[in-house]
């Protein structure tokens, strides 16, 4: 297994990712609030907030909960401690750069954005399902494909097993997507939502195209120096942001 674990550090950003230290926050809030709770109200949460296929077209299916509100609340609901903690190393590592380039507030509706698009295309893939989809992978899926557009040669230290390597994050990205892509055309049943990730890394492959300031350029490995474009904050053009990084 690879994971992810470190591309440059997130406290060295002029301006701090401070939506996404908000969204790694709520998630691991909600989960240990549901662990609290004991293994019945985890149940229960994901009966009331998890998104079912099923209860779009048949209305005695699903919890309190509106159905399509579902399509945002799955995403903070996690069946256990390495559930929440392999998306948020993926959101912790990859979303810092994403949210200093489109700025914090655009960085939450393209990260639920993509959640969204993530649980639509599993409830297209599975409509007449009635389990319940929970997790933020939709959403951090749609953050790895807006990184590897923005910074595809950005070295990524990742963990092979308890090994440490430092590779490309075309590399990394590349890798998984494509295991996403196949397992989700081989209608794998495993348990694990393949196609929400391939739902999720398309929302966001077109989102960024959408969402990125104006002059940033795509699918590039080395600039002569930073770019001088406009933040989504409003605040001026600014030259410290990183461009993709150089091959080192």
């Amino acid at each position: 297994m690879v994971m992810p674990i470190w591309d440059h550090s997130p406290f060295k950003w002029p301006t701090p990712p401070y939506m996404m230290w908000l969204l790694i926050a709520a998630n691991f809030a909600v989960f240990f609030l549901q662990a609290g709770a004991g293994p019945a109200a985890m149940d229960r949460a994901d009966q009331i907030a998890g998104l079912i296929p099923a209860a779009f077209s048949n209305s005695t299916i699903g919890g309190a909960l509106p159905v399509p509100l579902t399509l945002v609340t799955y995403q903070f609901l996690h069946a256990n401690f390495w559930h929440v903690f392999g998306n948020m190393i993926f959101l912790f590592v990859f979303g810092d750069d994403i949210e200093e380039l489109i700025g914090h507030w655009r960085f939450l509706v393209f990260y639920l954005a993509c959640g969204v698009c993530g649980g639509l295309a599993f409830v297209v893939s599975a409509p007449g399902s009635d389990t319940d989809l929970i997790g933020a992978s939709g959403a951090v899926a749609g953050v790895i494909a807006a990184y590897l557009m923005y910074r595809p040669c950005a070295k990524v230290t990742v963990l092979l097993g308890l090994i440490p390597l430092r590779i490309r994050a075309f590399w990394v990205i590349g890798a998984w997507a494509s295991w996403q892509i196949i397992e989700a055309a081989s209608r794998v049943q495993n348990g694990i939502a393949y196609w929400t990730h391939v739902g999720g890394l398309a929302a966001g492959a077109i989102l960024f195209l959408v969402m990125r300031p104006p002059g940033v350029r795509l699918f590039v490995c080395a600039e002569p120096q930073a770019p001088q474009i406009q933040t989504a904050e409003g605040n001026g053009y600014r030259g410290h942001l990183p461009p993709p990084m150089p091959p080192r």
